[in-house]
């Protein structure tokens, strides 16, 4: 029996979505959810990647993800030109170097937009012209130094620090978003222009705006920061509303 194979032609679309990469930490249960949450009805496609990262959470251990940006980054739609890449760790970057990541993953996927949590943070505090935080973070105390002593580089004077010691990364992502409401909204704010809260794996995004409230003060978050300076990247900058002035305004 023979068949006739009809050929029918092919109609593409003229505009296509830019492309977004996102590498995240393998122990990170966090930040994708948050990608998805943001940016699930808006026009631009997230490709994600984990790369492998060690505990305890320490700079050693963090410095030690720089040796996989590469090749993590290269495994993101291989072979395939990408408009942005955000790497998902705030503690590794500044541990590994700001400017080595973005480096070790241009090598991968040249031309690229390279961000990271701290670039974005920087960035939305000149936006906002935000130049005293107060800060909190989950990590403990060898790694907070490194965080204190970034943003002080930056010119960004730390108010007020807090922290809840946690040296599993993993172990982050489990705190409850209810306590964090609670303990976040009795920090001392009062003489700050905002508070930033570090860590892609903490669950905060969804509680900016109720924080917002209760404080009276702007809040950004290293998730937050990282989606809107992605969204910027690519040409996207309508208003974003549910989590935060940043992404509001």
């Amino acid at each position: 029996m023979s068949i006739n194979f009809k050929h029918i032609e092919s109609k593409f679309k003229k505009d296509f979505n830019p492309k977004v990469g996102l590498i995240v930490l393998s122990t990170d249960y966090t930040i994708e959810r948050d990608f998805n949450t943001v940016c699930r009805d808006l026009p631009l496609d997230v490709f994600i990647n984990r790369i492998h990262n060690q505990n305890p959470l320490t700079k050693e251990n963090l410095s030690k993800m720089q040796n996989e940006l590469e090749s993590v980054a290269k495994k993101i739609l291989p072979d395939e030109k990408i408009n942005t890449i955000a790497y998902g760790c705030t503690s590794g970057t500044i541990a590994i170097g700001e400017d080595n990541v973005k480096k070790k993953i241009l090598l991968a996927k040249p031309d690229c937009y390279v961000t990271t949590p701290v670039t974005s943070a920087i960035k939305a505090f000149k936006e906002m012209n935000i130049k005293k935080i107060a800060l909190f973070t989950p990590y403990p105390d060898s790694v907070n130094r490194t965080i204190f002593e970034y943003f002080t580089k930056k010119n960004i004077e730390v108010l007020s620090f807090a922290s809840l010691n946690l040296n599993l990364d993993s172990d982050i992502a489990k705190v409850d978003p209810k306590y964090l409401l609670e303990i976040l909204a009795k920090l001392d704010t009062s003489n700050a222009d905002a508070l930033f809260i570090s860590c892609t794996a903490l669950p905060v995004l969804k509680i900016i705006d109720q924080l917002e409230k209760k404080t009276k003060k702007p809040v950004l978050s290293s998730n937050q920061t990282l989606i809107w300076d992605t969204l910027r990247s690519v040409g996207y900058k309508s208003s974003v509303k549910g989590y935060g002035k940043l992404l509001r305004d």
